[in-house]
């Protein structure tokens, strides 16, 4: 099978698009012939048929990876010059934006406009983020005693198998490449099997700007095979994993065998707060984007409204007019669309089935509920708000992971607090108040990784991102995302000390 296809995409972008395997810095066929059809979410057309890893494609990655690892060129490449290459590998990503959006918005079925100007912007801002940061991981001294002295280095860790998922799939790949690489180590990188195309522009971009073999590698594959191979391989060092609670919850068991290093970032059912003084109509679009941007596809999404009695009719209302105002569906490629096709029939039909199990439970559906349909084709659902939700529905407590939102009230700061606090994720969370004392002590006492206050899905790179609870372990972005990849050595020094 040829290793590269002429494609042309529906908004007219033409380009070369990788299929291969991507090993030792070239594109290659799979051992065993397995392969994965990419489909187009918006008119369930087949895009193209990429290469799918078996076991053993895997080791031949890993073993490229720690051949990488332990090989002169990579080992001995001055820190500044790992950065210079990070930031080489921003510079093209960037040259080729409009191709890596079409290609991201194609098989994931996210908006173009988002893909270009949200996602592959916040690539590369990661990227150049991290490449600042390769020459500038240090140790410590420490002076224990006159006749010694103790020292520590920062090492990378070695091989890491890295996992991302399908909706974010270039933005949660610069997110643990970036450390990684700039730390030192080499990857193996898989792929979602539903969005293995801008993954595989990202390894061609890796060989272009000049970075050694077997540095950055790529299976396309899927996670009962290819994934599970990557975890319970004995030479790779770490895993990093983007994906939901439960497959978290197997890789850990996994990892467990070899006592693996993991970084894990799983699911999430963020509330959001809105108390009586907030400015309603800024909490009401923040609330929307919150749960309804990316197709609600988000782990952070805060999905759970909490408001304060007194005025829960009023932002109701509002967020309801925002919804019918911006939550334009339609295809990914349309300019005045917000939401596009779900990434898949699995994920719709799961959407849908949740939006039953509300309705069933007894929630009043305020608005959506249904499939939407843009041409007789493709995996579009209307975006869909519940009200009146208690804290016992399974739509209340369960990750559903669409443009679905369930609204409930509270009528003090300790009931909201409760309710806020009662699940078993803890990954986002947000607080609408013009009480800045309310804010800031509101904050400190839900539980979750992030909290935002008067916003939802704020991200930068500079910020540590991650959740408590079953929400993950570990953090990504910021400095704390250096520390996910890399091992502190201490050396104690003799200076004189005799026996």
């Amino acid at each position: 099978m040829a290793s590269f296809v002429n494609l042309e995409a529906p908004n007219g972008v033409k380009y070369v698009q990788p299929t291969g395997l991507f090993i030792g810095n070239e594109f290659v066929s799979s051992s065993s012939g397995g392969t994965i059809v990419s489909i187009d979410p918006a008119t369930e057309k087949e895009i193209v048929t990429v290469q799918a890893a078996d076991a053993s494609d895997v080791d031949k990655a890993v073993n490229a990876a720690h051949a990488a690892l332990h090989g002169a060129e990579w080992k001995q490449m001055p820190a500044a010059q790992r950065g210079h290459l990070l930031y080489k590998l921003a510079d093209h990503i960037e040259k080729q934006k409009e191709i890596f959006a079409t290609s991201e918005a194609w098989d994931n079925g996210k908006t173009y406009a988002d893909a270009l100007n949200l996602d592959v912007v916040e690539v590369i801002n990661v990227i150049r983020y991290y490449a600042g940061w390769a020459d500038k991981t240090h140790g410590q001294t420490m002076t224990a005693n006159p006749l010694k002295l103790a020292y520590t280095i920062r090492q990378p860790i070695g091989v890491v198998g890295q996992i991302i998922p399908w909706n974010f799939p270039l933005s949660m790949a610069s997110w643990k490449i970036g450390p990684a690489l700039a730390c030192g180590n080499t990857v193996v990188l898989k792929a979602a099997e539903q969005t293995p195309l801008s993954i595989l522009l990202l390894a061609a971009a890796v060989k272009e700007v000049g970075f050694p073999a077997g540095v950055f590698n790529v299976i396309n594959g899927y996670g009962r095979e290819a994934g599970a191979a990557l975890v319970e391989h004995p030479l790779v060092d770490k895993i990093a994993f983007t994906g939901s609670t439960a497959t978290g919850a197997q890789i850990m068991k996994m990892a467990s065998s070899t006592l693996k290093n993991i970084t894990l970032e799983t699911g999430g059912k963020s509330p959001l707060l809105v108390f009586a003084d907030s400015d309603l109509d800024q909490a009401a679009k923040w609330s929307h984007m919150g749960i309804m941007s990316n197709q609600g596809q988000i782990c952070t999404a805060t999905s759970r409204i909490l408001v304060e009695d007194k005025v829960y009719d009023e932002f109701v209302a509002r967020f309801l007019e925002t919804t019918s105002a911006v939550s334009k569906v339609g295809d990914q490629w349309a300019e005045d669309t917000y939401q596009g096709p779900q990434v898949s029939k699995l994920q719709c039909d799961k959407i849908l089935e949740y939006i039953e199990i509300g309705q069933a439970e007894g929630a009043k559906l305020l608005s959506g509920g249904k499939p939407k349909d843009i041409s007789g084709k493709g995996f579009f659902v209307e975006p869909t708000v519940f009200g009146e939700v208690t804290d016992s529905m399974r739509i209340f407590r369960e990750e559903i992971f669409g443009p679905v939102v369930v609204i409930s009230r509270f009528s003090s700061e300790q009931e909201a607090l409760r309710l806020a606090n009662d699940s078993t994720y803890g990954l986002g969370a947000a607080v609408f108040t013009k009480d800045i004392e309310r804010a800031h002590r509101v904050a400190s006492e839900i539980q979750a990784g992030m909290v935002w206050i008067n916003s939802s899905q704020d991200c930068e790179p500079g910020v540590p991102f991650g959740g408590v609870k079953q929400s993950g372990i570990g953090r990504e972005l910021g400095e704390a995302g250096l520390e996910a990849y890399s091992n502190v050595k201490a050396i104690h020094v003799n200076m004189g000390t005799r026996m």
